[in-house]
């Protein structure tokens, strides 16, 4: 079976299985750091699809950039990168005073506001305005910056959404311990309400999740009807089960990019606290790099030192190989606009217990357990029913596994996108 006559696992997406037609696509990130957070991994994993489906595949990007494959041209947008200098203040050269995106990038970083999505699109629309003419359709990775409202107006526009950013901030506003911590957060991410009415009113957009469609359309007042749903996909070649690794009989593995209430690292603690003393094989390993904050001050204080260890830097091999020694893999999160980290130890064979936070529960389906969001007492009868049944553990790993693999494929999610390319081109067409 060719790229171009690719069906989808899915039985209701098999009807619409009709081979693609190749396009000029250009993917576009604010920024895409190939191996922190899912911008890179994301648009890498996109680009490759697309290309399989028989598409001409480019991406626009500021730093870091991506890490593509070869067929891929990569168009560098640099940005001033400001948290990258020393004294960002004294950044500014005077030809960024002839650029509107420089200028704005510098003065919203020096004033406490995040300024690299609007400066980004700006850089973008001009490029376009040069060279448009070399693409068929845009497909943006949730950068939501109001300039891709004028791109829209020249050429078709698909983004790409995960999730609301209204979610992080108001999390992060809850957070503030000092007077002034709300107000200097509600700065940062004053960048918001441009994300809203951007939109609000973009034609087509693909949604991770319908926890990310459904957040979307209650936090930015998005119409539902413009969004369709695709899961993003998982690489099945480096996780997935390996028969020959034995699992290690205690070990809870978990995933916290940042020590941010949103990732709900707290509430997992807490419940470690519950099961431990009964348990003196229980131990919590975290994938992530934990500085003097809450986390550790919560860890000092339930006296769970000797129990927890932590790794950064990490190859994907190596989470990999983490979610196929765990007993369980546990996913705290108070929100995800879909999960990688279930997802991917799912399709290790991993027994996974998730909070039903954003789309969790979608992505664990009826392989795992869950939890109500923050509640550390329901997460530890959880994580005390698998550390004390490992058998139950194994079952459950091997329905994630099987779930992983029918559900979670970059062809089905790329195919998606697809289809709305074609949708926005006949659209246009006919109104042309």
């Amino acid at each position: 079976m060719g790229p171009d006559t690719l069906v989808s696992t899915r039985p209701e997406e098999r009807a619409d299985a009709a081979p693609v037609r190749p396009l000029r696509v250009l993917v576009t990130g604010y920024r895409s750091h190939p191996h922190v957070g899912g911008q890179g991994v994301y648009i890498r994993e996109l680009t490759n699809s697309l290309l399989a489906l028989g598409h001409e595949v480019s991406v626009a990007s500021g730093p870091p950039y991506p890490e593509l494959d070869p067929a891929v041209e990569l168009i560098k947008l640099p940005s001033l990168d400001l948290f990258a200098e020393e004294n960002a203040f004294l950044a500014l050269r005077p030809r960024h005073l002839t650029s509107w995106a420089d200028l704005s990038e510098w003065l919203s970083h020096n004033s406490g506001a995040f300024g690299e999505l609007y400066a980004f699109g700006r850089r973008l629309d001009r490029f376009l305005r040069r060279e448009g003419h070399r693409f068929d359709v845009i497909h943006d990775n949730q950068t939501l910056a109001s300039p891709f409202l004028r791109i829209q107006s020249r050429l078709p526009v698909i983004t790409t959404i995960h999730h609301p950013i209204t979610i992080d901030r108001d999390y992060a506003v809850a957070a503030g311990r000092k007077w002034w911590e709300p107000l200097m957060t509600r700065r940062w991410y004053r960048f918001v309400g441009m994300q809203a009415r951007t939109a609000s009113r973009l034609d087509r957009l693909l949604a991770v999740s319908e926890a990310a469609r459904d957040t979307h359309s209650d936090q930015y007042g998005v119409d539902p009807a413009r969004v369709r749903v695709a899961y993003n996909g998982i690489d099945h070649d480096v996780f997935h089960p390996d028969a020959a690794v034995e699992r290690e009989t205690g070990l809870i593995v978990t995933t916290a990019s940042a020590d941010v209430p949103i990732k709900g690292l707290d509430v997992l603690i807490d419940a470690l606290a519950r099961v431990a003393a009964a348990r003196p094989n229980a131990r919590l390993h975290i994938v992530g790099q934990l500085r003097d904050g809450p986390a550790k001050r919560q860890i000092e204080a339930h006296g769970l030192s000797q129990r927890i260890t932590t790794s950064h830097n990490l190859s994907r091999e190596d989470v990999a190989n983490l979610y196929r020694r765990a007993h369980i893999v546990a996913c705290p999160a108070r929100f995800e606009g879909f999960g990688f980290p279930a997802a991917e130890a799912m399709a290790c064979g991993a027994a996974v217990v998730a909070s039903n936070g954003g789309a969790l529960p979608e992505v664990v389906g009826d392989a795992g357990l869950v939890a109500p969001v923050g509640d550390a007492g329901a997460m530890a009868e959880h994580l005390a029913r698998l550390l004390d049944t490992p058998a139950e553990a194994a079952r459950l790993g091997e329905q994630a596994a099987a779930r992983a693999r029918a559900e979670f494929n970059w062809s089905s999610h790329a195919l998606a996108a697809s289809r709305l390319y074609a949708e926005a081109l006949a659209e246009r067409n006919t109104a042309s």
